[in-house]
């Protein structure tokens, strides 16, 4: 055990979470969860890499993780990464 740096023996755990998402919604929520796959509706329209960002945003928000995309950033499927 290392004194000097707990995080040293602490293992990193990350969850893995495949979303489907539908843009241009009226609110951004989960809609739909079964295990580690989930829909959720976005405000944001899917230009300009806008509707990504408020998924990163909502995914901080709910997980208090950081959140980093595995696949699927052009498309509506997503996996991603919680830290």
């Amino acid at each position: 055990m290392d004194k000097d740096n707990p995080k040293r023996t602490n293992p990193i755990i990350m969850e893995t979470l495949t979303i489907k998402v539908k843009t241009n919604q009226a609110e951004t929520e989960i809609i739909k969860q079964e295990g580690n796959e989930l829909t959720i509706a976005l405000k944001a329209k899917p230009i300009n890499n806008e509707a990504n960002i408020e998924l990163v945003k909502f995914l901080k928000k709910q997980f208090k993780k950081n959140v980093r995309f595995i696949s699927g950033r052009t498309s509506k499927i997503k996996v991603v990464e919680l830290l």
